[in-house]
């Protein structure tokens, strides 16, 4: 009687559904680049956290690099979503 409606002890619990991430990142212009810690690697640094943080949902970060060596600035880019990660 203590319980909340919808609660049971027959009710399966939901599993997280695994979401493999990949993170994308960019700069608009090559200054900056050469220091050891620099814009492109403060947005991973953030994503990677953010994306850690709901491991309980089944999140996990990709661990390969890409850089296509393109600057984001005047660039004629793709859209992110033409960019699909293939499983291997």
């Amino acid at each position: 009687m203590g319980r909340a409606m919808g609660e049971s002890d027959k009710t399966p619990r939901r599993s997280a559904k695994k979401a493999r991430c990949a993170i994308y990142t960019r700069k608009s212009s090559e200054e900056g680049l050469e220091q050891a810690f620099n814009s492109l690697d403060a947005q991973r640094e953030a994503c990677a956290a953010f994306i850690l943080s709901q491991k309980h949902e089944g999140w996990t970060v990709l661990p390969t690099l890409y850089d296509d060596g393109v600057r984001s600035c005047g660039a004629r880019r793709w859209s992110f979503s033409s960019r699909r990660l293939r499983r291997r």
